[in-house]
């Protein structure tokens, strides 16, 4: 316990001496002494560099070695996968991305092969091979049935449906390997480094290609009996179609229908381009909005009406006490829309929730799949016993 606990002192804090250590843990200096020797046996510690600029001798210094441990973390979108591989200190130290192929096809004959690729890319700009790694997380839109191990909820990711995919992954990159729903991963993110921090029960709104949400309750992501908890993008509401049709041009990414009918990207492009707003995404779309008196204003106003709908559905079964907006729909439509969101919900649920954007940086899905990677990692790399 005692070794464990200095461990995660040493990751919390960074390089730390014996003596700030003791106190840290309540050990005595001889304790401190014989704890930091063990784990230093054990290559799980080094020392680096001195105490400079205080009177009296310098004092040694340590840390976590670095190198006895790497993982890595992927985020699967329609057109590829984006990977990062980061040491045991959660220090990232390679990314890579590969663009998937053309045809559905080769992507179904080539799923492992890609994630492999994309891996291996990263661990080449870390200088790294596979044998470096000791556990994969994987960040997909959908969400991995505990019961059959098919990924449900993502016919747009063909060559991700099979049963035997989590098992080939493993064989392929030779760790263990979870495959998680995107949106829980940015919600893990969040609970750790950006908005949620303080926070035990919330919900995490995405808007993107797709729409989906994270529930956290009592400080545990609900997950549902299928894994399906938190796909709001498909539920029904008042000027939604429950299903694609045709050419319409504010069909999204899969076959669904409901909610991400009237946020997600390609809905958010509509409503601008009916309101004489061309542009190429919806985060340039809303961007554009942003700076164009009344159309603008109009295309804000509708969006944040559309939102705050969802949204009091949600509120009203779950009763967080904060909602975090992310995805490029929410990011893009900043603070502006966050505060018409707010207006329009507030007419609209009796639970009064906090509103608010997500602040993670960089890539909310990434910084999640690491976050859980590395705390499966470290149980199985820190245990001395």
């Amino acid at each position: 316990m005692n070794d464990r606990a200095a461990l995660d002192l040493l990751i919390a804090h960074g390089p730390l001496t014996r003596t700030r250590l003791g106190e840290l843990t309540g050990l005595s200096k001889p304790t401190a002494s014989q704890l930091l020797a063990r784990l230093e046996t054990a290559d799980l510690v080094r020392a680096t560099g001195n105490v400079t600029g205080r009177p009296g001798p310098s004092a040694q210094l340590y840390e976590v070695n670095p190198g006895i441990a790497h993982v890595a973390a992927l985020a699967v979108d329609p057109e590829g996968i984006t990977a990062a591989v980061a040491d045991i200190t959660g220090r990232v130290v390679g990314r890579h991305r590969v663009e998937a192929p053309a045809t559905a096809e080769t992507v179904r004959t080539r799923t492992a092969e890609l994630v492999a690729k994309a891996v291996d890319g990263a661990l080449a700009g870390a200088g790294l091979d596979r044998a470096a790694l000791h556990r994969t997380v994987i960040g997909t839109p959908g969400a991995l049935d505990p019961r059959t191990g098919i990924l449900r909820y993502a016919p747009h990711l063909p060559g991700w449906q099979s049963r035997t995919l989590r098992d080939d992954l493993a064989d392929v990159l030779g760790t263990p390997v979870v495959v998680e729903n995107d949106v829980n991963l940015a919600a893990v993110a969040e609970q750790h480094d950006g908005t949620a921090q303080d926070f035990d029960d919330f919900v995490l709104v995405w808007a993107d290609e797709g729409v989906g949400a994270a529930i956290v309750l009592g400080g545990t992501l609900l997950r549902g009996a299928t894994g399906g908890a938190g796909e709001i993008g498909y539920m029904p509401l008042p000027g939604a179609p429950l299903a694609y049709g045709g050419e319409d041009a504010t069909a999204g990414p899969d076959g669904g229908g409901g909610f991400q009918m009237l946020v997600a990207s390609p809905a958010v492009l509509a409503l601008a381009s009916a309101h004489g707003l061309e542009a190429r995404t919806a985060p340039d779309a809303l961007t554009l909005a942003a700076a164009v008196p009344g159309a603008g204003d109009d295309v804000l106003a509708e969006l944040g009406r559309r939102l705050a709908v969802g949204l009091a559905a949600v509120v009203a079964v779950v009763d967080p006490e904060l909602v975090v907006l992310s995805g490029a729909v929410c990011q893009a439509g900043g603070e502006r829309l966050r505060a018409m969101v707010e207006a329009e919900l507030t007419g609209l649920c009796l639970p009064r929730p906090l509103l608010r954007l997500s602040s993670v940086e960089g890539s909310p899905i990434l910084t999640g799949a690491l976050r859980v990677a590395l705390a499966e990692a470290r149980d199985s790399v820190f245990d001395t016993a």
